[in-house]
């Protein structure tokens, strides 16, 4: 079995692209496969009387910063995908070629702004695409509209952060990948366990990686980079074992 372990940077790099480009090194460092961003809009998403609105306003990732964070994640040799949250990013991020793409759990319930006309700029691309479904959604309705994408749909509780105990690793198990929201490093050890178990030649796991001392506002459900780190080597072990 090999698993694609995926670094979701999220608001962890705090608007600043330094602290983005020590993230994807140190990510890289540790093993990941990837780094993936959100390219959303703020006034998309939120009120301007949001109580954290300079924060998120501050965190967007703008069509130039991520060419930037692009070109230094091929130059890392880590590859850089994006959550696309309306259509113009999904063009945009063609321009920049993109290997893939995620959706959000949010999306797939058509609520935000123009979810639907990105799901249509996504499944125009015809590339992957990973789908958390963690609010629910219509899943058939979203295969539909990626009939012609390879789409791996992600086990994923949108509780932030969420408690162990609630995963229901029955009906886990029998997705193709885990977009981890608890603390720690337990539950996709134990995701990789059973998909292990259950003969899986391939497997996504995406988790949320701040730098040790960040303070956006994904921090407080994230795991730090050193974590990250280890995390992978047990994975990894796991894969080279006879379970």
């Amino acid at each position: 079995m090999k698993s694609e372990i995926i670094a979701e940077i999220g608001s962890n790099w705090e608007g600043d692209l330094n602290i983005a480009k020590k993230i994807i090194k140190k990510c890289k460092q540790a093993g990941a496969d990837g780094v993936k961003f959100q390219m959303w809009r703020a006034g998309d998403l939120y009120k301007k009387s949001h109580p954290d609105w300079k924060v998120i306003l501050k965190s967007e990732l703008t069509f130039e910063k991520a060419k930037k964070l692009k070109d230094f994640s091929d130059k890392e040799r880590i590859e850089f995908f994006c959550s696309a949250f309306y259509p113009e990013a999904v063009t945009y991020l063609e321009k920049i070629k993109v290997k893939r793409y995620k959706i959000a759990s949010r999306t797939c319930l058509f609520k935000d702004p123009r979810a639907f006309e990105t799901l249509k700029a996504i499944a125009n691309t015809r590339k992957r695409v990973f789908i958390s479904m963690g609010m629910g959604g219509n899943k058939q309705k979203i295969k539909k509209i990626l009939s012609k994408n390879d789409k791996i749909f992600c086990y994923c509780i949108s509780d932030y952060p969420l408690e162990f105990g609630k995963i229901d690793w029955i009906s886990a198990k029998k997705y193709d990948g885990f977009s981890d929201h608890t603390m720690g490093i337990l539950a996709p050890i134990v995701f990789s366990i059973l998909k292990k178990q259950s003969r899986t030649k391939k497997t996504y796991i995406e988790k949320h990686v701040k730098l040790e001392n960040s303070k956006g506002p994904d921090a407080s459900t994230s795991i730090d980079v050193n974590q990250f780190k280890y995390m992978i080597k047990k994975i990894r072990l796991i894969e080279s074992s006879k379970i």
